[in-house]
């Protein structure tokens, strides 16, 4: 399956979920997309609940769907509880720590500066947005890339950053601290019905 490029508030609607975690895409329009979108009132299987969690969950952190079950199947083997290990293994990609320590509006964004070849992990270049960092790593921005318009764009937000990293934005360096708690991450994921899903 491709990876969906299309607007990020079509699908936060489609689930009632904010994939942007800012609850902006469904503060206006609070109903799913399309001409009867007021009106359409599902009953959902069980399998449907399953399922459209593990969308909310992929689409969030923007993955193709080969790319979150090989995140699953990994988490799966690791010791402790799936669904935990799976948080774990999506917060600690790359492309999500660029979006969390504020270098990116969004994680889409996150992903096209390392695609690009503008973020160093302990002073190595990284541009494979997968790549997964391990506490004490050490993310900064290369020092040609200081001046990135995106970069800027996304300081002047002044995001909250969590407690799992740190970032100094004077001098675009930041640290991934520790893995992250699960009561830090979203609350509106029930991550039991994912396992649910791949283990049915």
């Amino acid at each position: 399956m491709a990876k969906y490029t299309g607007p990020s508030y079509k699908k936060s609607r489609r689930y009632g979920f904010s994939t942007l975690e800012t609850g902006k895409e469904l503060s206006k329009r609070p109903y799913t997309p399309g001409a009867h979108g007021k009106d359409r009132k599902r009953k959902l299987s069980e399998y449907g609940i399953q399922l459209q969690e593990k969308q909310k969950a992929r689409f969030m952190y923007g993955l193709t769907e080969k790319q979150f079950k090989k995140v699953f199947e990994r988490a799966s083997k690791m010791k402790g509880i799936a669904g935990d290990n799976m948080f774990i293994l999506l917060e600690s990609r790359i492309d999500n720590l660029v979006y969390r320590m504020g270098m990116a509006r969004t994680r889409r964004s996150a992903r096209q500066i390392v695609n690009h070849g503008h973020i160093l992990v302990n002073g190595k270049k990284v541009n494979i947005p997968s790549y997964t960092c391990k506490p004490g790593d050490i993310i900064s921005v290369k020092e040609n890339s200081k001046n990135h318009p995106a970069i800027l764009d996304a300081l002047e937000l002044k995001l909250n950053t969590p407690a799992f990293v740190e970032f100094d934005a004077k001098n675009l360096t930041g640290k991934y601290i520790r893995v992250p708690d699960r009561s830090e991450l979203n609350p509106d994921i029930n991550e039991q019905l994912i396992v649910e899903y791949y283990n049915r």
